[in-house]
């Protein structure tokens, strides 16, 4: 009887090791779809996306990098509500990073009313010069009551935006900003723009604000091949003062997106740069055509996609 016990015990002992050790490779089998679920997951999360919105003639740039959300100007006062339903629509909870390139109405009109109203802010990045604007005055005095940071950005600085992905500013020059912020007097604000390079792995776009061929040239002239870009950001608005030959050249770029509004009083984009695109066979699209216009990259190709219409 005891030996048939022992057996029945040690017989047990067994079925129950077998068990166990069954289980514990079930489990294993069970985690791979989860890992493959966890690696699809982070993929997607290391695209970054650029949205030029469609809030009619001012400039409003939605930046998603992998880690932040990153908003470059905000359009006009009269386009408020479209700024807002941009931003709503691409899902947007807070702006990490908002960068102005310079304090004209067009490119800081929703910053009051919309964004330091609607959306936490992280830090706040201008050209550094002061204006005597009264949307301006506003915009700072919000940044005091919010206790906001504010940094003024000049050449050869670099935004590390998350994830990889870098702001390398080419203008405006330590000397021009130093000069520049003593005084309200005397300004350019076009000319004083920030101008940068989004870069992410091998993809590269050139943000240039309202820059023309004033502030464009001595940029060539102090970083040359280092403009080169997948895609331009037309800048002011795709004017025939802006876009110089040489700057072309040295951005040499594939694509060109001009933020611009319907039938504008300005002509925007002027036939003379439109012309300068087709000669370097450039895909050209804008927001007044093809409404909001969403680059996707994963650092080493990209897409872009318009939400109505196809590139010019």
């Amino acid at each position: 009887m005891k030996m048939k016990r022992k057996l029945s015990l040690l017989m047990g002992l067994m079925l129950a090791l077998t068990c166990f050790l069954a289980g514990c490779g079930g489990q294993k089998t069970a985690d791979k779809p989860a890992e493959t679920s966890a690696a699809a997951t982070t993929d997607a999360a290391a695209n970054m996306t650029v949205k030029m919105l469609n809030v009619g003639q001012g400039d409003a740039i939605l930046v998603q990098t992998p880690q932040q959300t990153v908003l470059i100007d905000t359009s006009d006062l009269d386009e408020q509500e479209k700024l807002r339903a941009e931003l709503k629509k691409a899902g947007v909870k807070r702006i990490d990073k908002l960068i102005l390139t310079h304090p004209h109405a067009d490119h800081i009109g929703g910053v009051e009313g919309v964004v330091l109203k609607d959306y936490e802010v992280g830090e706040v990045y201008d050209n550094g010069m002061p204006s005597k604007s009264k949307i301006y005055t506003r915009y700072m005095k919000l940044l005091k009551q919010k206790n906001i940071k504010r940094h003024a950005l000049t050449a050869g600085e670099e935004l590390d935006l998350g994830g990889g992905v870098k702001f390398k500013v080419f203008a405006p020059a330590k000397d021009v900003v130093e000069k520049g912020s003593k005084t309200t007097d005397n300004h350019d604000p076009n000319n004083e723009s920030v101008v940068g390079k989004l870069i992410f792995g091998d993809f590269a776009m050139m943000f240039t604000g309202d820059a023309e061929k004033v502030e464009e040239e001595p940029i060539v002239k102090a970083y040359g091949g280092e403009l080169k870009s997948n895609i331009l950001k037309a800048g002011h608005h795709g004017s025939k003062t802006s876009s110089s030959a040489d700057f072309l050249r040295a951005v040499n770029p594939e694509a060109a997106l001009i933020s611009c509004g319907a039938g504008n009083d300005y002509g925007h984009p002027h036939a003379q740069t439109m012309k300068k695109f087709h000669s370097l066979k450039m895909k050209i699209y804008e927001t007044d055509k093809n409404g909001t216009i969403t680059v996707t990259t994963d650092g080493k190709t990209y897409q872009i996609v318009p939400e109505t219409g196809d590139a010019q």
